[in-house]
């Protein structure tokens, strides 16, 4: 099972990749989400994929069972998963704010501070 989420993970990587290179706001925003998840599928495969233990300090005993799931990543996915929801929602409001000012999605004209009648800099000396 460990190895299907790695694959999936690692597929979840390079599509998020893809997206983020992308020309338009839009697609990069979807691959910050796609990379969000990714991360998030990371912490929760590192933490062990099994149902048949839970995670419990049995008594009398000091330390967890080492076939059970290490309940740290779960925790660690709950903080995950709020803080990339909340990035995702500033760049989304960013998103559509420069949006509004600029009437384009495309990275290469919303390029303000390099206007497009300027002559080129010297490119050389």
């Amino acid at each position: 099972m460990e190895g299907l989420f790695a694959i999936l993970v690692g597929v979840f990587f390079a599509v998020a990749i893809y997206l983020m290179l992308s020309r338009h706001i839009v697609r990069i925003l979807l691959g910050i989400a796609i990379l969000g998840n990714a991360v998030n599928m990371l912490l929760f495969s590192s933490g062990r994929l099994t149902r048949e233990v839970p995670p419990i300090i049995p008594a009398g005993s000091d330390t967890l069972a080492s076939s059970a799931a290490n309940p740290l990543p779960q925790a660690l996915i709950l903080t995950a998963i709020v803080i990339s929801f909340s990035f995702f929602c500033f760049l989304l409001v960013l998103t559509y704010r420069a949006y509004q000012d600029l009437k384009t999605d495309d990275t290469d004209e919303m390029r303000v501070a390099e206007p497009a009648d300027e002559p080129l800099p010297p490119l050389g000396y």
